[in-house]
């Protein structure tokens, strides 16, 4: 993995997280008044594991960038770069729009994406797959959460 291409694909993870952050209020009064399942993580958690997610995704699409032909890197780069933009709308659509069903929606699309990222990565870099497999895994349970916040208050 080469250092310029870590540098690009860390800029892209960070301009994404630090997007998301912007959107993402879980003090704010609609956020506290949601039902949620008993099984959500405490606030707490979320930030201490996103960062080491968003660090793993980096580290991963340097791998890949710098191991894929160029014929494949250009597709690789949209499907990263739409992986990272399905990764901020959801918590736009979630927190900022408070829309969680069509946040559902959303992620759903996302763990799609996260697939076809899964599956390119596994293609050129076994441990780029490796890395990536914590975001997928974690998006999944972030799914149920989210469906489960979803059900919980659909009479609201």
């Amino acid at each position: 993995m080469r250092l310029p291409t870590l540098a690009r694909t860390a800029a892209a993870v960070t301009v994404t997280a630090a997007a998301g952050a912007t959107v993402t209020d879980a003090s704010s009064r609609w956020y506290q008044r949601l039902r949620k399942p008993t099984w959500q993580p405490p606030p707490v958690a979320f930030p201490l594991v996103w960062t080491p997610l968003y660090a793993l995704i980096a580290v991963a699409g340097a791998r890949v960038l710098d191991r894929t032909s160029e014929t494949d890197r250009a597709p690789f780069t949209r499907a990263y770069g739409l992986n990272l933009a399905l990764n901020f709308g959801w918590s736009a659509l979630f927190f900022k729009a408070h829309r969680p069903t069509i946040a559902l929606a959303e992620i759903a699309a996302l763990n799609v994406s996260n697939l076809v990222l899964l599956r390119r990565a596994s293609q050129a870099d076994g441990v780029a797959a490796v890395a990536l497999a914590p975001y997928v895994a974690w998006t999944l349970f972030a799914t149920a959460l989210n469906g489960t916040v979803v059900r919980l208050n659909s009479n609201r």
